[in-house]
């Protein structure tokens, strides 16, 4: 991925989008965008995000949409602070295959307290580190028509134990937005 820290703010989210798709066409980019654009406008989705974010008290809660076979991006967050905001990162795609598809099919949930502890791929231990993860915690986004993505919680101060606690609410948020007509409608 492509350094960004030089990128002025105002620019973030593009120049985040023309990293993150270099060789493909825009119309992926563009979908990617417009998805983004629906969600900040809708209630539920702000709602349940923030809602998740205090509740847990984390640093970013994040929506990631997988836009084809097992890749994607960030398409909408919750912030504790501007300067945090990964909006239209891809991730650690080369991580993510039809074994972990499978799983959060299943109902997988991805509790990491420690990331430099955790028994992860290196590449999704670099990705975590990228966006400044120190602990998070992933349950899926189920529709109908199957996985849509991956709601992520991260703390970003330090590691933290996770409580059953924690893990429903997440699911809660989860089965709560795969309800929203933005999501539904992708």
């Amino acid at each position: 991925m492509a350094d960004l820290s030089q990128t002025p703010p105002s620019d973030f989210k593009s120049a985040l989008l023309r990293a993150s798709f270099p060789d493909s066409g825009v119309g992926i980019a563009r979908l990617a965008d417009r998805l983004s654009k629906k969600l900040s406008q809708d209630s539920l989705v702000i709602q349940v995000t923030d809602s998740l974010r205090s509740a847990l008290q984390v640093d970013r809660v994040a929506l990631y949409y997988f836009y084809s076979q097992w890749k994607g991006q960030v398409t909408f967050e919750s912030l504790g602070d501007e300067s945090l905001s990964i909006i239209g990162i891809t991730g650690a795609d080369d991580c993510f295959n039809q074994n972990y598809a499978q799983m959060y099919l299943e109902g997988r949930v991805q509790v990491t307290p420690d990331v430099s502890q955790a028994e992860i791929q290196d590449c999704h231990r670099e990705f975590l580190n990228e966006i400044q993860v120190k602990a998070n915690l992933v349950v899926p986004v189920l529709t109908k028509q199957g996985l849509w993505g991956l709601l992520a919680a991260h703390h970003c101060i330090a590691p933290r134990t996770w409580s059953d606690a924690d893990i429903e609410t997440m699911k809660a948020g989860a089965k709560s937005l795969a309800t929203s007509p933005s999501i539904q409608q992708h």
